[in-house]
């Protein structure tokens, strides 16, 4: 073949298909070119413990503070277990010739109108406290120290042997 017929060819066809070369071309220079993505914060995870742990602290204060004669409180709490989260899993079970099945679990995820992915939480778990310290100027009055120990029990769910409550200097 001749170089002149290959061209008049080329050329016929690039007349013919010239829209859809220019579509093809226009679309292969818009992925070339960079995309600007939004940075989003890291999200803090939902179970972390200081967190949860500072707000029950100072809500558990401003609490006792409320009781009469109790005075300036100081309270630690200690937490065996954090918060935790229960995920949706879906499971499917397949049964094999033999009679033996399996059962696989996943975790159904879900996407957020950015995108974005995450797992579906049924429901969150309440931390366990292990032990809880009170200091506070009106320990020294038995109806304070019980008021106090009933308090810190039905916010926690502490017996009153893992509470003590203590005079403040």
């Amino acid at each position: 073949m001749d170089l002149g017929v290959i061209g008049r060819k080329g050329t016929e066809i690039v007349k013919k298909y010239r829209y859809p070369i220019l579509v093809l071309l226009i679309g292969i220079v818009l992925m070339t070119l960079p995309q600007k993505r939004k940075t989003e914060p890291p999200v803090p995870p939902a179970s972390a413990p200081s967190t949860v742990q500072t707000d029950i602290t100072r809500d558990l204060t401003e609490i006792l503070v409320q009781i009469k004669g109790v005075g300036k409180v100081k309270v630690m709490l200690t937490i065996a277990k954090g918060e935790s989260n229960i995920y949706q899993s879906d499971e499917n079970i397949s049964t094999a010739e033999g009679g033996s099945s399996t059962i696989h679990k996943d975790t159904v995820i879900i996407t957020d109108a950015d995108r974005n992915q995450h797992p579906l939480i049924t429901h969150v778990e309440s931390p366990e406290y292990q032990g809880a310290i009170i200091v506070c100027q009106g320990a020294d009055q038995p109806e304070v120290k019980l008021a106090i120990v009933e308090a810190v029990s039905k916010i926690t769910g502490l017996g009153a042997d893992r509470i003590s409550v203590l005079k403040m200097k």
